[in-house]
């Protein structure tokens, strides 16, 4: 069944902070590491991110203090905010951002809230209960009766296994409409110390909000976008090489070096297969909305794909104005296509732990 794409809205902080001066910040996390203090500016600069949003930027820049809620490392040994302090504040922040995105959402599907049915959140960086689905549902004006689904844990692919759980309601209801929303707060999962894996997350990862609704939709307006269909598979050896766990203080990912490997070995084959069971074939595809979970990650999928250079351009522009906001940028990346005039048939990507591979097909 085909899903009308009715419309997508996006939240970033008030406050971002270039790419340089995180790096600077970063030192103040190491303890007087001679080594890392040198390495680190390369390694933000490698991120290919220019510019990222964190809820705990509390100044504009040229104003310091910009933020108070790391301090620097005590010590070798100083790990910074336990955990608890980190989803406290996830749940003081989560809100207001996925409200603006909803928000957005809404007055671009021209859907009022009590048209809604169901409601679908996705986030990998925070939990507390009641959670974001409520506070939605009240800010909103939803109905107290819409039903709700939780989509927890996932990662960067959050947003397309919530795209799954979209279709499934409204192919089960067809009068539904559903509001999708994701909120990813990142940077309160800032690892200290000098864990090179570690440290590349903390160069990549960033805040942001992203919503969309969708429905049934008898006829195909001009420029709409439809979800086909969408798909999922674990590569083969690959439990050890992306984990996203909970610490005593915040949540830590593992990001192998063989993760582009993997990738340049295991997608083509696997979305040939499942392309070719919908009767699309790979060079039928228009545009691509991969989820930047890094340079190497986008250029794995390039080299996988065989894709021209320019197949990247609003991936690329995400990772350099946004950062990776985990499962929310895949939406800010089909947001950027769509504006941009790019044509259907579309691929949305993104990689999550596991290793797996999500994707859906928009039409």
């Amino acid at each position: 069944m085909n899903v009308a794409l009715r419309g997508v809205g996006v939240g970033v902080p008030r406050y971002s902070i270039t790419q340089s001066d995180a790096a600077e910040v970063a030192r103040s996390f190491v303890h007087r590491n001679a080594q890392a203090e040198k390495v680190l500016p390369l390694l933000y600069r490698l991120a290919q991110v220019q510019r990222r949003g964190s809820v705990l930027l509390e100044r504009p820049e040229g104003e310091e203090p910009r933020h108070s809620f790391y301090w620097a490392a005590r010590d070798g040994e100083d790990r910074g905010p336990s955990t608890a302090a980190r989803l406290q504040r996830f749940a003081q922040e989560a809100i207001p951002l996925a409200m603006t995105a909803c928000r957005r959402a809404l007055d671009e599907a021209s859907t009022s809230p009590e048209r809604i049915t169901h409601l679908v959140t996705v986030s990998c960086t925070g939990f507390f209960a009641p959670g974001v689905e409520f506070a939605l549902i009240k800010q909103l004006g939803l109905s107290p009766s819409v039903a709700r689904v939780n989509v927890g844990f996932m990662g960067c692919h959050g947003a397309l296994n919530a795209l799954r759980t979209a279709q499934a309601f409204i192919a089960a209801e067809p009068s539904a409409r559903v509001l999708l929303c994701c909120v990813e707060l990142c940077s309160l999962h800032y690892q200290y110390g000098w864990d090179q894996e570690q440290v590349v997350a903390n160069t990549l990862f960033a805040d942001g909000a992203a919503a969309c609704v969708l429905s049934a939709e008898a006829e195909h307006r001009p420029g709409a976008w439809f979800l086909n269909s969408c798909a999922s598979q674990f590569m083969p050896d690959s439990e050890r090489e992306m984990t996203w766990r909970i610490t005593d203080h915040g949540f830590a990912m593992t990001l192998s070096p063989r993760v582009p490997e993997l990738i340049r070995s295991h997608l083509r084959p696997w979305l040939e297969t499942w392309l070719g069971q919908r009767g699309v074939r790979l060079s039928d595809i228009q545009s691509w909305a991969i989820h930047p979970g890094g340079p190497r990650v986008v250029q794995a999928v390039v080299e996988s794909l065989n894709l021209p250079a320019h197949a990247t351009d609003a991936s690329s522009a995400v990772l350099a104005e946004h950062g990776n906001m985990s499962s929310a940028t895949v939406l800010f990346v089909v947001r950027r296509l769509q504006q941009t005039g790019a044509a259907p048939p579309c691929v949305a990507l993104a990689f999550g732990p596991g290793l797996t591979a999500e994707a859906a097909l928009f039409c």
